[in-house]
């Protein structure tokens, strides 16, 4: 979201408990908490499978009378949630249940009503970007001979598959250090096996493609750099290059923030003058987080008075993001008249914060909906007895799925499934079974 909207709701956060700012896997469970504390509403800021999520938990919960609201009275989409519910993703869900034993992976960006529909083709198990990795080599181990389908994300599937050809090449024992039950002869195995559609992409990590690689030589080959798995594919070996040298880092936005906040108390440590640039290879907003981070580390640690470390944070993103200018002036730019001066005007970024002079913006327009007008507003309002913002409700699914069993139910399962695996580091007997249940006609979830 925009800089200012977690900038207020951080700082109200220390006056206020009712206040979670997280990523969408725990957000439900923190809405829950809130219920269980007396909270009549909730009000979710992000995407519509972020809220959808929160109401479907809150009403298995039991706090069905609990209001939940977003921030806007329109959609609020996201290219992956809506990769995801397309009929070319059910048709290859269709393809991998002709293929027992089969799994489905499924990233935890997408609606509720997708995993539902998703689960009843073929077994399902949610995850997130810091624990895909695992999930799978979890379920080639636990799993003889299964077949996997990783999706929406076709970048991070990609980048997954090249991680696993990368590990073909180390020894046994860096491999059992990854994962202790795989060794070289394993993963190679698994690589025919491995599958990851290939239509979906974050609108965001999209623009860290060709142009960004060579504007990163260029300019920033001396950077550290921080790749989010959802980025394209020479972006990410590029990123996978700078960590072998222990310069980078590819993973999660929690990954990346750890990297950072460990290479700036290393620089604090050795208690030199010292500047520091990292490539953020990922959503802009997350800067926010990042300046918190690293003000907390600048302001609490003891350094001698000379000592000072810089920390600067760079956006490499496409060209694409950048407003374009007339070249009908010789300077090639457009100019205004102000008095009797003449200023030029400077190809700048074409929307939100988070933009570089060298580059562009790499921001979610849909995120950036998120808005403290319209959390003001829903709040004004609540109750909301005359519906002044009925449209901002979130949508409870009233809906079955073609087994005639709850949206809500049935989508919940890979989330618990996936809430399990976090638990023991095993996936649950029950998604085992269905895995190996399932024959070459399809099958239903029992």
């Amino acid at each position: 979201m925009d800089p200012e909207v977690q900038g207020v709701l951080t700082a109200a956060q220390k006056h206020w408990p009712h206040i979670h700012i997280s990523d969408s896997l725990v957000m439900a469970d923190s809405a829950v908490k809130m219920a269980e504390a007396g909270c009549k509403f909730i009000t979710v800021l992000g995407v519509d499978f972020m809220s959808e999520n929160v109401r479907a938990i809150l009403d298995q919960a039991g706090f069905g009378e609990v209001g939940v609201y977003r921030m806007s009275n329109e959609r609020i989409g996201c290219s992956l949630a809506e990769a995801a519910s397309t009929p070319a993703y059910m048709n290859y869900l269709g393809a991998a249940s002709g293929s027992p034993p089969s799994l489905h992976v499924i990233y935890i960006n997408t609606s509720l009503e997708t995993k539902a529909y998703a689960h009843e083709l073929v077994p399902t198990i949610t995850c997130t970007s810091s624990n895909v990795v695992q999930t799978i080599l979890q379920a080639f181990a636990q799993i003889p001979d299964l077949n996997v389908w990783y999706g929406p994300d076709s970048y991070m599937g990609a980048n997954i598959s090249k991680l696993f050809q990368q590990m073909t090449m180390m020894s046994d024992e860096e491999i059992a250090e990854i994962h202790p039950a795989h060794n070289g002869d394993s993963i190679r195995s698994l690589l025919p096996r491995l599958h990851y559609y290939q239509d979906g992409t974050c609108i965001v990590h999209h623009l860290f493609g060709h142009e960004v690689v060579e504007k990163i030589n260029e300019m920033y080959c001396d950077a550290f750099l921080t790749a989010h798995l959802e980025v394209p594919g020479e972006m990410f070996s590029l990123a996978m290059e700078a960590k072998r040298r222990g310069m980078g880092v590819v993973g999660s936005t929690q990954n990346i923030l750890d990297f950072i906040k460990q290479r700036v108390q290393e620089a604090l440590d050795r208690d030199v003058n010292d500047h520091l640039r990292f490539v953020l290879g990922t959503e802009s907003g997350m800067v926010t987080s990042i300046v918190a981070a690293v003000r907390h580390l600048l302001l609490s640690t003891k350094s001698s008075e000379k000592a000072k470390v810089n920390v600067e944070i760079v956006f490499p993103v496409s060209s694409d993001s950048i407003t374009r200018t007339s070249t009908a002036s010789t300077s090639g730019l457009n100019s205004v008249k102000v008095g009797d001066i003449i200023l030029p005007v400077i190809p700048g970024a074409a929307s939100g914060e988070g933009c570089s002079i060298h580059g562009g913006c790499a921001s979610c327009p849909y995120m950036k909906m998120n808005s403290l007008d319209s959390l003001l507003k829903v709040c004004h309002h609540l109750p909301d007895e005359k519906n002044k913002v009925a449209a901002y409700e979130a949508e409870r699914f009233k809906m079955q799925t073609l087994n005639g069993k709850s949206i809500a139910d049935v989508g919940c399962e890979p989330i618990l499934h996936m809430r399990h695996f976090q638990a023991t580091k095993e996936l649950p007997d029950k998604l085992v079974c269905q895995a190996l249940s399932l024959n070459s006609n399809g099958r239903s979830i029992s």
